[in-house]
């Protein structure tokens, strides 16, 4: 089969494409016949030895893939060949078949295909997980999400209206902020790109305020980092709590003195430990997540999508950060 692998650390460009063996499954395990992989921000950091996980080589990235179920191992109840599911390996994920374990498998929804259950899980998981259990948003708060035409902030724009909040979508061009707004925001600025200065931070500052409203943000969805986190901190409210889930514009250093003034929270999103810590709770929040997405109020949007010998170019695409929505790998033409 074909397998997209990681030999030496490096940017997308050192992947490769190559026959390996296929898999079988071990005892409790199946094997999928992969037919989409969702590309997310930790497949590029994972090659580059910058993820928490460090897997050995040669390995290939890809945390999330759909398919059909190929071969069942010894001891696997309740999952049949020629099923359709998800699963979330972490990584491995870019290739044309894998081995996982059994009860580690979502079922996919009738009507949703390959290609949307495939950049479904990471992206509304962590987004859920987030705003839920981390952050307790409530109806009638106002949230503030930072990046909201990427992937996870797209998601975190649903999620928060459909649990009754209102939503202020910050992003980096005019298009994706008119993309948060298709996605339900109620209202979105768009923030300037680059490094900031003291003064350009507090106008940042000034402008999230304008935006979130008098008493500022209850809740702060931050998968951008940088110099972004310190002006959306400065705009919070009484009791705010800040999510810190992502740094694509580097790691922020924050004054905690804001933190006592205001008597904010900051909080980590770490959802892929959480579900191997709780996986009881990642299991009900998937069962919730399944149900909105049949009630109609989240859908995955794919802006781009990649056949598997061109992965190299997916991952890219996902570093120049200017898809709008989720990046989609097919095994298939």
């Amino acid at each position: 089969m074909r397998a997209v692998l990681s030999k030496v650390a490096g940017g997308p460009e050192s992947l490769v494409v190559e026959e390996v063996m296929d898999p079988t499954p071990a005892k409790g395990q199946v094997v999928i016949e992969v037919k989409a992989i969702g590309i997310n921000y930790p497949d590029a950091l994972i090659i580059e030895d910058k993820y928490q996980f460090k897997p050995e080589r040669p390995f290939s990235p890809g945390a999330e893939v759909a398919g059909i179920v190929d071969a069942v191992g010894e001891g696997v109840k309740g999952v049949r060949r020629g099923d359709r599911v998800i699963a979330v390996p972490g990584w491995g994920g870019l290739v044309e078949r894998i081995a996982v374990p059994a009860d580690s498998l979502i079922p996919i929804p009738d009507g949703m295909d390959f290609d949307m259950a495939a950049a479904f899980v990471m992206t509304y998981g962590t987004s859920y997980y987030a705003l839920k259990d981390r952050a307790k948003l409530q109806p009638d708060e106002t949230l503030l999400v930072l990046g909201a035409a990427g992937g996870v902030g797209a998601a975190a724009v649903e999620l928060g209206k459909a649990m009754g909040a209102r939503v202020v979508a910050a992003a980096s061009t005019n298009d994706k902020v008119e993309f948060a707004l298709e996605l339900g925001a109620d209202n979105g600025l768009i923030y300037p790109t680059g490094p900031m200065d003291k003064a350009a931070q507090k106008e940042l500052a000034g402008e999230f305020k304008l935006a979130t409203g008098r008493d500022g943000a209850d809740v702060v969805y931050d998968a951008v980092g940088g110099d972004y986190a310190e002006p959306a901190l400065r705009a919070m409210d009484w009791n705010g709590r800040y999510l810190v889930v992502g740094f694509p514009a580097g790691i922020p250093s924050l004054p905690l003195n804001l933190t006592l003034l205001k008597s904010v929270s900051v909080v980590g999103v770490f959802w892929g430990a959480a579900i191997a810590r709780d996986p009881a709770s990642h299991a009900a929040n998937m069962a919730e997540l399944m149900d909105l997405y049949k009630a109609g109020k989240i859908k995955p949007r794919i802006s781009q999508t990649f056949p598997l010998e061109k992965a190299v170019d997916a991952i890219k695409a996902l570093g120049a950060r200017q898809a709008l929505g989720k990046i989609v790998v097919v095994t298939e033409d």
